[in-house]
C-alpha cells in the first residue's frame, strides 16, 4: 500500500523523477520525465542509467559509486539531446545503499527566456544616446560652471569621475559628454555596479570563455568592455564596486586590455570610462573600502554636479519643463504654477534633488482636477523646509524667480507684453516696471 501511494505521488508531480536500484538499473520514471527527455518506460526500466544520457556522465552511476549527492549538473538526455540540470541523491535504508533518485530540470525554456532578457538588456544599453548639453537645463552660476567644465572634458579622452548627490542628473551629464565627444558614433553602455551581484558583475564587465562556469554560454560571451569598444562605458555607482573588481578595473585603465573570466589571453579595448557616484570615496579610502590608486586613476577630471539647493535659480526653468513633460504624459493641458507654489519649491531643501522635484510636480498634477489651470500650494505634496533660507537670500531668490517667469512668459508669447502681463495676473504697467527693474528693457 505504501509503495503504491509513493509511486502515485511521484507520477503526479510536475518534477521529472527517475529512480534506479543499487546496480544502476532503472526502476521508476514519471510522466514528467518522459515529457522532458522523450524516453519511455521501455527505454529505461531494467536498463543501465547510462542509456538515458546522450552527452555527459550518468549521475546515478556516480552517486552509487561515491554515495554522495550531486547538484546542478548539466547533461543532455534522450534522443533529442534535451539540455537538463540534474540533482541526484543516494537512497540508503537501514545503512544499506538501495539505489538513487534523481530530479531533472528542463533548462531549455529558462535558457531561452534568459537569452531573450539578455538580448533586451543589450538592446537597451545600445540605444542611441539622445541627451546633449542643450537638454541639461540650468541658468544658475553653479550650473553654468559645471556645464562649461563638462563641455571641455568632452573634448578630451581622459577618464572622468562624475560626482553628485542622488537625483542630480549625473547620468545625463555622462550622456551629454559622450554625445559631444569624438566617440559619439560609438556605443554608450551603462552599468550599475550596485544592482548586479559581484560574482555576476565580473563576467558581465569582462566577459567569459567557453566553459568558464556552470551555466555559461557554450561559445563564451563578450563583456561590457568589449561591447563598448570604440565608445564609452559608464560605470554608475562605482563606489559599490568590491575590492577584487577594483583591482581588475585598475588594470584595464592602466593597460587598456581585459582578460575574460576563465581566460588567459589579454584582449585590447579602446574604451573611454566614465564613472559616477554619490558616495564619499575619500571616506571609503580611509576605511580601506576603496583603492586609493584606483581613485586617482578615475579622478583625473572630476565633475561635481551641484545639488538643487545650490542652484535654486534653476527651479523655475526646471519646474516649467517638468510641468510640460508631466502634462504630456498625463494627456492634459499644461498648467501654470502660482507664485505661492513656486515660493514653496524655493524654500524646500530638496534632499532628492531634481528627481524629487519631478516627483513633487507629478503628485501635484495628480491632485488637480481636469479643469484646473494653475498649480496652487494646496496641490503640492507636503514639503518640509529642511534648511530655512536667510531672509536676504530668499528675497534675492524670489526676485530671480520673478525675472525668470517674465522671461519665460515673453518667450512663450513671442515677446507680447500685453498677453504676458495678463497671464501673470498683473497690469501691463506693473510688467513694464518689473522689466525696467530687472534690466530687461
Amino acid at each position: 500500500m505504501e509503495n503504491a501511494l509513493l509511486e502515485a505521488i511521484i507520477r503526479c508531480t510536475y518534477d521529472a523523477i527517475t529512480v534506479v536500484d543499487e546496480k544502476g538499473n532503472g526502476i521508476l520514471i514519471n510522466p514528467a520525465y518522459t515529457k522532458i527527455t522523450g524516453l519511455m518506460e521501455n527505454d529505461v526500466l531494467n536498463k543501465s542509467a547510462s542509456v538515458a544520457v546522450t552527452e555527459g556522465e550518468s549521475m546515478h552511476l556516480k552517486v552509487l559509486e561515491t554515495q554522495e549527492p550531486v547538484h546542478g549538473v548539466r547533461l543532455k538526455m534522450g534522443p533529442a539531446k534535451k539540455e537538463v540540470v540534474v540533482d541526484v541523491a543516494p537512497v540508503i535504508v537501514n545503512g544499506e545503499l538501495r539505489g538513487s533518485v534523481g530530479v531533472i530540470h528542463d533548462i531549455s525554456e529558462i535558457k531561452r527566456l534568459s537569452e531573450e532578457l539578455a538580448d533586451a538588456r543589450d538592446s537597451i544599453r545600445h540605444l542611441q544616446v539622445k541627451c546633449s548639453f542643450k537638454d541639461i537645463l540650468g541658468v544658475s552660476d553653479a550650473m553654468k560652471a559645471v556645464l562649461e567644465q563638462a563641455r571641455r572634458a568632452a573634448d578630451t579622452s581622459v577618464t572622468i569621475l562624475i560626482r553628485g548627490e542622488s537625483g542630480t542628473g549625473k547620468e545625463l551629464f555622462a550622456h551629454a559628454i559622450h554625445n559631444a565627444s569624438e566617440r559619439r558614433q560609438g556605443p554608450f553602455i551603462r552599468v550599475n555596479c550596485a544592482s548586479i551581484s559581484p560574482t555576476l558583475l565580473e563576467s558581465e564587465l569582462f566577459g567569459y570563455e567557453p566553459g568558464a562556469f556552470t551555466g555559461s554560454l557554450r561559445g563564451g560571451k563578450k563583456g561590457y568592455f568589449e561591447e563598448a569598444d570604440g565608445g564609452t562605458l559608464l560605470l554608475d555607482e562605482i563606489g559599490d564596486l568590491n575590492m577584487g573588481l577594483q583591482v581588475r578595473l585598475l588594470r584595464v585603465l592602466q593597460e587598456r586590455e581585459i582578460v575574460r573570466v576563465g581566460g588567459t589571453a589579454p584582449i585590447p579595448v579602446n574604451v573611454r570610462v566614465l564613472a559616477a557616484t554619490n558616495a564619499d570615496l575619500e571616506h571609503k579610502i580611509d576605511k580601506n573600502e576603496f583603492r586609493e590608486d584606483l581613485y586617482y586613476r578615475l579622478n583625473v577630471l572630476p565633475i561635481l554636479v551641484p545639488p538643487l539647493r545650490q542652484r535654486r535659480a534653476d527651479i523655475p526653468l526646471l519646474a516649467a519643463h517638468l510641468i510640460k513633460k508631466t502634462a504630456g504624459d498625463f494627456g492634459r493641458k499644461t498648467p501654470r504654477i502660482s507664485p505661492e507654489a513656486l515660493q514653496i519649491l524655493f524654500a524646500y531643501n530638496w534632499p532628492g534633488n531634481v528627481r524629487e522635484l519631478e516627483n513633487a510636480i507629478g503628485r501635484a498634477m495628480i491632485s488637480m482636477t481636469p479643469v484646473d489651470e494653475i498649480i496652487l500650494p494646496t496641490y503640492l505634496p507636503p514639503l518640509g523646509v529642511n534648511v530655512p533660507a536667510r531672509r536676504t537670500e530668499l528675497r534675492e531668490v524670489i526676485g530671480e524667480v520673478e525675472r525668470m517667469l517674465i522671461l519665460q512668459g515673453l518667450a512663450e508669447n513671442q515677446g507680447n507684453r500685453t498677453v504676458t502681463a495678463k497671464q501673470m495676473g498683473i497690469s501691463k504697467r506693473s510688467l513694464y516696471n518689473k522689466l525696467n527693474k530687472y534690466g530687461l528693457i
